[in-house]
């Protein structure tokens, strides 16, 4: 059990907690939730003992191993899955010693203690949690020194996942991960024998592996049962009771202080005056729950809806020194597409967004792109290409020569930058900022197209609703690249597999696509290391976990097709509604005819009646899909 008691801490003169207390139960999976600035990364700083608190405490049981990941591994000769290996420190300590000890007594209690460690298993399981982070059997057999510094981020998370310590603490660990590796880390969260508190931004991570929110919020800490949805809903009602409350105890308040002020000088009141007084001071205020918003971001639209497709591409190649990492792409996108890329990071994602935004050519076969056509690249390394002692408006003010301060300013708050942050040169802007920075100054003219390569980085999950509420707003086709679920789940209208050297269609939504990355495991290229993967899996599921998630499969398998007559439903309302809209859109076209109301009145008050008709139709239809589909997602949701 972890026991924070009264903590107080305070840097450079601010508060980040004062008074913050709250229980974790030994074994529980608890997200630490909180807008960025708060103080969660100061918290686990002084969970480790890293940072002392001004007072209160902090009880750990004795003995107790606390774990985190706190740099990327290094650029060694050692390979991955020694490096992993290395992490449980008992065992590479038994086992030098077993190497050296001449004392068969000694000898026996090693060998004794590496049987109750479990280490005949060691490899299969540092493997496999190796696998299950992108790296399949050739690559764990590679050095260090090989790989860039994201993935060796990866390497020290599976360090410390595999050393499996009593207290697990993860800060924003899926900010190095893809899609894949973090569907992976959710599914091993869950099934993690000991405490887990984790730092995410992830709102489906959340929702998916921890069962307690713990919200840091005005230097406080507040417990909450469930995931992420289950806190919001919380909160919400909270925040309500406590405005409702409020009301009462002012009426109340005032109530007193007029009996006061009216009998304070009456001497056969004064009892009841001071009575009155007495409970006024005992009246503490209640603080309502302060409702953070979030500046908006907003997307600008394109001047122009260009003619579908604005691409195509008819057996295209594309790759790097005449070798083709992708080919045999036969693709087409349209003007208002929303499309997800699916597939592990190394397969292709990136360069097909290259091959997209230009920065690459094609190698063999064709692309075709609109006349005109505008595309806007976003992607977490052009961070570095912020100019850092220039403010977001010197940034903007580039781009609108002759304009004046107001306007530029008024540019600067659509990014979603306050006021006071607009000046502040680029370097000391904090990761979400600059994130906000780079995608107003990506997207400034209207794109036809805009390309998401990881753009939730750095983002709180407030601002991931921002940006969610930004997309769908947006008029253009947008490409997404993201390891945020509940993003994709949210913005994109069609997934697409980059696997194999090529893209194609998935056909299925994004819970097939989790349990399609789960069944596929980590040993795609070796059936050995997919068996050891699978094995290793096993010994870190408890066995009433295991058969209670077959349970729910197979519940969640007979659901779906008893509500696969729903989904047709659903289906024929989606056609309906791009019927509708088609027919909407050709009537618009026959009212814009200026002469239409004089040479043809009659007509043109039949076309009216027809459009508002058809409009009603649509929002009826659009009102019976969302109900549908509310009902069906709640009903197949693993």
């Amino acid at each position: 059990m972890l026991q924070i008691n009264d903590l107080v801490y305070r840097i450079g003169g601010r508060t980040l907690m004062d008074g913050a207390t709250v229980t974790i139960p030994e074994g529980a999976k608890v997200g630490l939730v909180g807008r960025n600035g708060t103080g969660k990364t100061t918290l686990f700083k002084l969970l480790t003992g890293d940072l002392a608190p001004e007072s209160g405490s902090i009880k750990l049981p004795r003995n107790a191993r606390i774990g985190q990941v706190r740099q990327e591994a290094p650029a060694t000769d050692d390979s991955l899955l020694d490096t992993v290996l290395a992490a449980d420190l008992e065992r590479t300590e038994l086992l030098a010693q077993a190497d050296t000890e001449t004392d068969p007594m000694k000898i026996s209690d090693i060998h004794t203690r590496l049987i109750d460690i479990d280490a005949h298993s060691a490899e299969a399981r540092a493997g496999a949690i190796l696998g299950g982070l992108g790296f399949d059997a050739a690559a764990q057999q590679r050095p260090c020194k090989d790989f860039s510094g994201g993935w060796r981020m990866r390497v020290a998370l599976a360090a410390i996942l595999f050393s499996q310590p009593d207290f697990l603490l993860l800060d924003e660990p899926t900010n190095y991960l893809d899609l894949e590796g973090t569907m992976w880390l959710e599914n091993y969260i869950g099934r993690y024998p000991y405490t887990v508190v984790l730092i995410s931004h992830d709102r489906d991570l959340l929702n998916k592996a921890v069962g307690t929110i713990v919200h840091l919020e005005e230097l406080k800490l507040t417990s909450y049962k469930g995931g992420y949805d289950n806190f919001e809903r919380q909160r919400r009602e909270k925040m309500e009771l406590a405005g409702k409350m409020q009301v009462k105890q002012e009426a109340n308040r005032k109530h007193l202080e007029a009996f006061v002020n009216r009998f304070r000088a009456k001497a056969s009141k004064a009892r009841q005056a001071q009575s009155r007084l007495k409970m006024l001071e005992k009246l503490k205020p209640i603080s309502a729950i302060v409702d953070s918003t979030v500046k908006p971001i907003q997307l600008p639209d394109p001047e122009k809806t260009l003619s579908p497709p604005i691409i195509s591409m008819e057996n295209a190649s594309v790759g790097y020194d005449g070798k083709p990492v992708l080919k045999k792409l036969d693709l087409r996108i349209d003007h208002d597409d929303r499309i997800a890329l699916l597939g592990s990071n190394g397969n292709g994602k990136s360069t097909f967004a290259k091959l997209l935004s230009n920065r690459l050519p094609v190698m063999a076969g064709g692309m075709h792109s609109a006349s005109k056509l505008s595309i806007a690249y976003f992607a977490q390394h052009q961070l570095d290409e912020l100019v850092p002692e220039q403010s977001p408006a010197d940034h903007v003010r580039k781009l609108l020569p002759g304009a004046k301060e107001g306007q530029v300013r008024a540019r600067v708050s659509q990014f979603g930058l306050p006021t006071d942050r607009m000046d502040l040169p680029a370097k000391s802007l904090s990761g979400g900022e600059k994130a906000r920075l780079l995608l107003g100054l990506a997207t400034f003219n209207g794109p036809n197209m805009i390309i998401l390569d990881e753009p939730t980085n750095h983002l709180d999950i407030d601002s991931r609703e921002a940006l969610i509420h930004a997309i769908n707003g947006y008029q253009g086709a947008v490409i997404l690249i993201s390891h945020d679920r509940h993003l994709v789940e949210t913005c994109a209208d069609s997934l697409w597999l980059v696997d194999q050297g090529t893209i194609h269609p998935f056909d299925g939504d994004m819970n097939d696509y989790r349990r399609h990355v789960l069944k596929a495991g980590s040993g795609k290229k070796g059936k050995k290391a997919a068996a050891e993967a699978a094995a290793a899996a096993a010994e870190v599921a408890a066995e009433t976990e295991r058969k209670t998630g077959q349970e729910k499969r197979k519940e969640n398998a007979g659901l779906r097709k008893t509500m696969a007559p729903l989904r047709k439903d659903i289906q024929a309302a989606e056609r309906n509604i791009e019927k509708l809209q088609k027919k909407i859109a050709e009537l618009d076209n026959k009212l814009a005819s200026a002469d239409l109301y004089q040479k043809d009145p009659e007509s043109a008050t039949k076309y009216a009646k027809e459009r508002a008709d058809t409009e009603r139709d649509l929002q009826r239809t659009e009102e019976k899909w969302l109900a549908m589909s509310a009902e069906y997602e709640e009903a197949v949701s693993a």
